[in-house]
């Protein structure tokens, strides 16, 4: 097994619809290790952070944070200590456009 510590994925929503962030390829194990959430406006702004098994749709019963506030010009770092295996999906929300920019790292798992 082989194991890369990196930044796995990184999302800017440009609209209100549901980003993926991070996909675990195919052959690979990842363990999320933090997702930092950067508004970088002026202005509070709604989000939203899934982990969708196996690809399954986003929804408040497999969402990490809902309807969270992140104030103006802020940034909240979730420590996580997630496991995903191939096909898993972080996928994020805002209900501001291009108000906040999602970053998840972790390590990717070479099976």
């Amino acid at each position: 097994m082989a194991f890369g510590y990196k930044v796995l994925g990184q999302a800017a929503p440009a609209n209100t619809s549901i980003a993926n962030a991070y996909t675990v390829p195919a052959g690979k194990e990842a363990i999320v290790s933090s997702i930092a959430i950067a508004n970088v406006t002026g202005t509070a702004a709604i989000y939203e952070v899934y982990v969708r098994i196996n690809g399954a749709a986003a929804a408040a019963s497999n969402a990490l944070v809902f309807d969270a506030s992140a104030g103006a010009n802020s940034t909240t770092v979730i420590q996580a200590g997630i496991t995903l295996s191939a096909g898993d999906i972080i996928s994020v929300q805002t209900a501001t456009a291009n108000a906040i920019t999602f970053h998840v790292f972790g390590t990717e798992v070479t099976l």
